[in-house]
C-alpha cells in the first residue's frame, strides 16, 4: 500500500472529482486526504455517513494541532469521517488563510500517509487531493514520501501544454537532471490522468505520450476519466443515479486495474 498524490497545474481540470472517484473504487482499503493548500471542497459538496455535514474542525486541521507533538500514522484515523457511501475521508482546511498552521508540517503528513500502509492498526493507501500545484506549493514537501504522483489534466491544447511543462518542471525537482529514459528510473514516478471524451481517449493519449517522448519528460498518460457531468453530479450527491454504470465510475475503474499493478503500488 502507499501514498498517490494527485494534483495539477492550474484551472479547474477536476481533481477533487477525480481523487473521490478513484477512492471510490481503489481495490485496496483507502483514506482519501484533502491536502489542497487553497482549501478542500468537501464540506461543500459531500455528505455525511449520518446524512448531515462533514465537521469542517475534524480532519487536517485538528490533524496539524495534534503533529505539533509529533504524529503517528495510525493517528489519521482518529480526524477521518465516512462519506455517505462508506469512503473515509480528511477533510481539508477551510480556506487559503489556514494553510499557515500547517507550516513546516507537510514532510511529517506526507510521512504519515505514505507508512500508514505499515499501521498494524487500520493499514490502508492514502490518496491526497493536492489540488493546484506551483513551484513554490508547500505540497510538494509531500511528493516525495508519495509511491506514485498524479497530474490531471483536460483535454484542451492549453491544458495539454500546461500538464506537459508542469510534469517537465516536477520531474527535475523529484528525479534532478536527468531526462528520458534515465529519469523514468526515478521516484516517484510520475503519471497524467485526462478527463476526456471517452470516444477519442485512445487517440488523445497517444498524442499526449508521444509529446511527451518528444519532450524528453518521462511523464506518461496512465489512463483515461470520463468527461461525464451526470456521473460527477451523482458521485457528489447532487443527483441521484447508478453511479456504478456511469462512464466517470467506469473510467476510473479502469485507471485502478492498470495503475498500481504497472507502478508496483501493491505489495
Amino acid at each position: 500500500m502507499a501514498l498517490i498524490a494527485i494534483a495539477a497545474d492550474k484551472g479547474s481540470p477536476g481533481v477533487t472529482t477525480s481523487a473521490v472517484a478513484l477512492a471510490a473504487v481503489w481495490p485496496r482499503r483507502v483514506l482519501l486526504a484533502e491536502a489542497d493548500p487553497a482549501g478542500g471542497d468537501l464540506v461543500y459538496r459531500s455528505r455525511a455517513a449520518h446524512g448531515g455535514m462533514l465537521d469542517p474542525n475534524t480532519g487536517l486541521l485538528s490533524l496539524a494541532a495534534t503533529a505539533r507533538r509529533g504524529l503517528a500514522a495510525e493517528q489519521l484515523w482518529d480526524h477521518a469521517q465516512p462519506l455517505s457511501g462508506g469512503l473515509d475521508v480528511l477533510v481539508g482546511i477551510g480556506s487559503a488563510e489556514q494553510a499557515a498552521g500547517l507550516s513546516g508540517l507537510w514532510p511529517m503528513l506526507g510521512q504519515a500517509f505514505a507508512t500508514l500502509a505499515e499501521s498494524p492498526n487500520g493499514a490502508a493507501d492514502v490518496i491526497a487531493d493536492c489540488g493546484r500545484i506551483g513551484a513554490d506549493s508547500p505540497t510538494l514537501e509531500l511528493f516525495t514520501h508519495a509511491a506514485l504522483v498524479l497530474l490531471v489534466s483536460r483535454s484542451e491544447p492549453e491544458h495539454l501544454a500546461r500538464v506537459r511543462d508542469r510534469a517537465g518542471a516536477l520531474s527535475a525537482k523529484l528525479h534532478g537532471s536527468q531526462r528520458g529514459a534515465a529519469a523514468a528510473l526515478g521516484h516517484p514516478p510520475i503519471g497524467i490522468v485526462l478527463i476526456t471524451d471517452p470516444s477519442h481517449s485512445a487517440r488523445l493519449a497517444g498524442q499526449v505520450n508521444e509529446m511527451l517522448v518528444a519532450s524528453q519528460i518521462s511523464a506518461r498518460v496512465v489512463g483515461t476519466l470520463a468527461h461525464d457531468t451526470g456521473g460527477a453530479e451523482t458521485l457528489n450527491g447532487r443527483r441521484r443515479g447508478r453511479l456504478d454504470k456511469s462512464l466517470l465510475i467506469r473510467s476510473a475503474r479502469q485507471i485502478t486495474a492498470d495503475v498500481p499493478h504497472r507502478y508496483g503500488v501493491l505489495r
